[in-house]
């Protein structure tokens, strides 16, 4: 399995990249994913989104130690909803811990993880973004009114999870990527001709088109490419995680 990541400030930001990621093992065959997209609106975006990342990270390491200690695992979709449901208590445990305000944690999530084994993935989108799956577009839009995780943090996890309708469950996967809304913000950066494009294109470029899917800048080869062919970047922070079987 490949692994390719790329996170990439959009041009209309200035001080800091909004967007953050995380990948990590669980255990031998299993892998977690997730893109975010913290609120432009928000206190310190940029802050949300990293927090987020580093406590999947954790969560995903204290997964593998204890997979290790007790030798089972569980099926994906277990590990998705209590990934999720880690990420609830410890992400109120810091706001309540640093006192921070609701608008501070605010940040959009793609979460995701892969069973090797079955090469199956099951994802939950909460907010909006973009995954791909074997060629086949998910889009989730909210209208830039996003239903923010942070806005929960007090209710009751089991009956939250139940009423959230943004779940995938892919199987037979060969190629999957995750990609926050960034990746529809392409625009000229320059007054230069160039060749045309259109967003179609782009999005087919960055999560379907298999070339050099043998090199690790994979994503930051064609990213380069899109500048340099079509006078395009993204005006908006774009982030993507994409696995390739092949």
């Amino acid at each position: 399995m490949n692994k390719f990541e790329l996170s990439k400030i959009g041009d209309f930001h200035i001080n800091h990249n909004e967007d953050a990621s995380a990948i990590t093992e669980i255990g031998e065959n299993k892998v977690l994913i997730a893109v975010m997209d913290g609120c432009s609106m928000g206190k310190e975006s940029h802050f949300a989104s990293t927090l987020i990342a580093k406590i999947l990270r954790k969560v995903g390491k204290e997964i593998s130690y204890r997979i290790f200690a007790e030798k089972k695992e569980k099926t994906a979709e277990e590990y998705l909803k209590h990934i999720l449901n880690r990420l609830f208590d410890e992400l109120l445990l810091v706001k309540n811990q640093l006192l921070l305000e609701r608008e501070e944690v605010l940040s959009t999530l793609i979460l995701g993880v892969f069973d090797k084994d079955k090469n199956e993935i099951n994802l939950i989108i909460i907010g909006d973004g973009l995954v791909c799956c074997n060629g086949q577009l998910y889009e989730f839009e909210q209208e830039d009114k996003p239903d923010y995780l942070g806005y929960h943090l007090l209710e009751e996890f089991d009956s939250w999870f139940q009423n959230q309708h943004q779940k995938l469950n892919l199987k037979n996967v060969v190629d999957v990527s995750i990609a926050t809304d960034g990746i529809f913000s392409f625009k000229p950066f320059d007054n230069n001709v160039y060749e045309k494009t259109n967003e179609e294109q782009i999005v087919n470029e960055l999560l379907v088109n298999q070339k050099w899917n043998d090199q690790t800048n994979m994503l930051h080869r064609k990213l380069l490419e899109i500048e340099n062919g079509f006078g395009l970047r993204p005006s908006d922070d774009l982030t993507i995680l994409r696995l390739t079987m092949k």
